[in-house]
């Protein structure tokens, strides 16, 4: 190619190569690669449901989610109300590992009310065939690792880069940054009108919107980015119900 469609051509190519050089060629600080490796030994840790730990992991799932109903065992058909694909939630953790039911149990105990609310489908004009709760997590917990390039010795995209950045500042940045995912995910989903064969579409929609996001110039945590808001305002909902409710409590004693 010649002419001027040659030299812009050249000059797209060239700012590309200067884009991943920068990739690249950064360097992590000493709590960052800290960081990320040990992130990256979470990842590496398959599910093995004959250890006790992720067993009991497992059980704190179910006692979170249903704690009026007892779990008849780790092998149930009870585990299909969650979202698992079968009787054993094992065989969907193939896909992802011990993180991913980490994950689930980041949200469970420290962001109840989304927990609830994603679990049950609580909100929205909801699809007849839902996604299902549970493998629906598991996909989030992928996407977010192949999003974020975590397999490679250290990230090689911008989004990448910047959250290795937060996560030097703050350990949990991945499992916060899950649950931001899933509520957006779940937004993506409404939003869509999408049922349960329009869920990898959705997945999609979620992780450009993510990239953009994780790509801004003034994301220091992952509470800074627009979509933590999703977050935050489900458990602001459940504190203002609950203040109702409690409101109404304390009428009925006079």
């Amino acid at each position: 190619m010649v002419g001027p469609r040659a030299w812009i051509g050249g000059l797209f190519n060239r700012s590309a190569n200067r884009r991943n050089e920068r990739f690249h060629d950064y360097h992590l600080t000493p709590p960052q690669e800290e960081r990320l490796q040990r992130l990256q030994e979470r990842l590496q840790t398959p599910f093995d449901e004959s250890r006790p730990d992720h067993q009991a992991a497992l059980r704190d799932l179910w006692r979170i989610a249903f704690p009026n109903v007892v779990l008849n065992g780790l092998i149930s058909e009870q585990w299909k109300d969650m979202g698992w694909q079968g009787p054993n939630p094992s065989t969907d953790f193939r896909g992802c590992g011990f993180i991913s039911l980490e994950n689930l149990l980041f949200l469970a105990k420290n962001y109840p009310a989304s927990f609830q609310r994603l679990l049950f489908k609580q909100g929205g004009n909801r699809a007849t065939w839902e996604y299902p709760f549970a493998v629906a997590g598991i996909n989030v917990s992928f996407m977010l690792i192949k999003m974020l390039d975590l397999f490679s010795e250290k990230p090689r995209c911008l989004p990448g880069m910047n959250f290795v950045r937060i996560l030097g500042e703050d350990e949990a940045a991945f499992d916060v940054l899950y649950c931001v995912a899933f509520e957006m995910m779940d937004a993506q989903w409404l939003a869509m009108h999408a049922s349960y064969m329009e869920f990898n579409e959705v997945l999609k929609v979620t992780r450009r919107q993510l990239e953009r996001e994780l790509s801004l110039e003034d994301i220091d945590r992952i509470q800074d980015l627009p979509a933590y808001n999703l977050l935050y305002q489900a458990q602001k909902v459940t504190l203002d119900n609950f203040r109702r409710d409690l409101n109404y409590e304390d009428r009925d004693h006079f």
